[in-house]
């Protein structure tokens, strides 16, 4: 009995295994073909040496929607991001250490997921403008005009290359529309209260 029951954990262990992959990613991204991004330190300060954010993301890839749950963590040394299916199944688990980005990922996301790049887009979004523009090959995070609470963009040579609309001042508890027109990309973010 005890072999069975042994074996069965065995042959569980290699079946949940066989599911994910683990990656080492790259710290720097190409946003457009002009701009390269690293991925900038972990957020320093009393206020925001720890933060746990859980959200709603629906993304938007030409014609292709997706939607799913992240968890978004940071501490001081560590930025880790947590996504799941609607329906609970587990898809990534993505952490930056200042150093490197592991990626920890369901066979089901393809080859096509760049955990990189999410990182890169959360950063851009959360992370102050004078912590991320260090990071940039060229071209500049900056507060922008517009009819929301708050907008931001990555302009590059005059031109948005990427826009941001926040629904508060506030980007920790803001509905955000981060708008990538070369990469045919909205991502939609919804904090879960």
């Amino acid at each position: 009995m005890h072999r069975v029951i042994h074996f069965s954990i065995v042959i569980i262990a290699l079946l949940v295994s066989g599911c994910s992959q683990q990656l080492l990613r790259q710290t720097c991204v190409k946003l457009t073909p002009e701009v390269n991004y690293c991925l900038a330190p972990m957020l320093t300060g009393s206020a925001n040496d720890e933060k746990i954010l859980s959200q709603k993301i629906s993304f938007t890839h030409g014609e292709k929607h997706h939607e799913l749950l992240t968890q978004l963590e940071l501490t001081p040394t560590t930025m880790t991001m947590v996504g799941l299916a609607p329906i609970g199944q587990a898809l990534f688990t993505v952490t930056f250490d200042g150093d490197e980005v592991l990626s920890q990922q369901n066979v089901l996301m393809g080859e096509d997921f760049k955990a990189e790049y999410l990182m890169a887009i959360m950063q851009l979004i959360y992370w102050p403008h004078e912590q991320v523009n260090p990071y940039f090959s060229q071209g500049a995070m900056q507060d922008v005009d517009c009819d929301k609470a708050r907008c931001s963009a990555l302009v590059v040579n005059s031109s948005r290359a990427i826009t941001i609309d926040y629904t508060h001042e506030n980007p920790w508890i803001a509905d955000v529309v981060l708008h990538f027109p070369a990469a045919n990309i909205t991502l939609t973010i919804s904090p879960l209260l």
